[in-house]
Parts: structure tokens; sequence; C-alpha cells
């Protein structure tokens, strides 16, 4: 059992950690079905681990030095690589408002990615004040490290980054999903409210 499926064993046998990363962190492991008609750009299969409530899908890459790569694809056809193994990733989803990080990222630009971490890090607390807490009682049962946000927004930059060629999702056309990486480094109407 590689240590992924350890992970993912623990999240179904731990209901209250279950809950937790569906309703707080948007990671389901009951929508597996997301994306069943998604592959690499290589042909390489992807499995598929979990959903999110707006339609996207987390898959698992083939084992590659002992690790599986965790690939997300979003249902408005933008994907990529999110974390070298499912540990990572876990630690950016409950740490980081990762998804919109990307998505005003100036183009994949860090400094552009650290203000964005800082603005939806201060929102995700206004509006889940417990936010701090549910992270940590996941981490604690899933045996994961609490990272600092601007770390965070480090490793996510470095992965997403690294999408291009071996991690492009496609759908079942051979139709190639958009880059990680938005274009906005702030939202359009009113910016960082």
């Amino acid at each position: 059992m590689t240590s992924s499926d350890q992970l993912l064993d623990l999240i179904q046998t731990t209901p209250e950690i279950d809950l937790l990363l569906r309703s707080s962190f948007g990671f389901d492991i009951h929508r597996k079905h997301n994306g069943d008609d998604l592959r690499l750009a290589s042909g390489a299969p992807l499995e598929a681990i979990a959903g999110e409530l707006a339609g996207g899908a987390y898959f698992l890459c083939a084992e590659q030095n002992g690790r599986r790569p965790v690939v997300f694809a979003s249902s408005e056809g933008e994907g990529g690589l999110l974390a070298d193994d499912l540990t990572d990733a876990l630690e950016i989803i409950i740490g980081l408002e990762w998804q919109d990080c990307l998505s005003f990222s100036g183009g994949g630009a860090v400094e552009v990615m650290q203000i964005s971490a800082e603005h939806l890090d201060r929102s995700r607390h206004k509006y889940n004040p417990d936010i701090d807490d549910e992270a940590a009682q996941v981490a604690a049962a899933l045996s994961l490290r609490i990272v600092p946000v601007p770390d965070l927004v480090t490793r996510l930059r470095a992965a997403a980054s690294e999408t291009e060629p071996d991690y492009i999702v496609t759908d079942d056309d051979g139709q190639a999903f958009d880059p990680p990486f938005g274009e906005h480094v702030e939202p359009r109407h009113g910016g960082w409210s």
C-alpha cells in the first residue's frame, strides 16, 4: 500500500476528517466520478481520488520515484500539477485558497501569488473563523504539517510550473486543458476588499 493509499484509507475511515476535508477544504473523496474521461496528454491514465463542489477533480498520476503526483482539473477546463504527492497536495489544500491563488497569479508571478494569498487568507478567516483549528485537526489526524502560507505559495507555484509537458490534462477528445495560472492580479470588480 502506497502512502497515498494509506492517506485515502485514513480519510475514508475517519468520518470527522472526511467531513472537514469535504466541507471546509473542498476535497471530497465521495466525488470520485468527476473527470472519469480525463487523462494526461501523454495518454497516461489518471486515478480519480476526490472531487469538489464546483465539479473539479483531484487525480493521482502513475508512481515516479516512489511518489504519485497529484493533478487537479477544474470544471472550467483548467488543470495541472498540484503537488508531487498526496501529502504535499493536502498540506496545500488545508493551508491555502490555492485555486484562487492560481487564478489571481498574473500568469504565474510568485510576487502576485503571494499578495493574492494574503488577501485570500484574510477572507478565508473572515468567513470561517475556525479554519485554523479545522486545518490543525486534519493535519494531526493525517500526520500533515501546518505550513506557512508564503511557503505553500512557493510550493504551489513550483508544482504548477511543472505542468508542461508531462502533466497536461486532456479530455476524451484529446482537447488540452488550459494551464493552471490565471492572468489576473486581483478580482475585476472592486479588487481585493
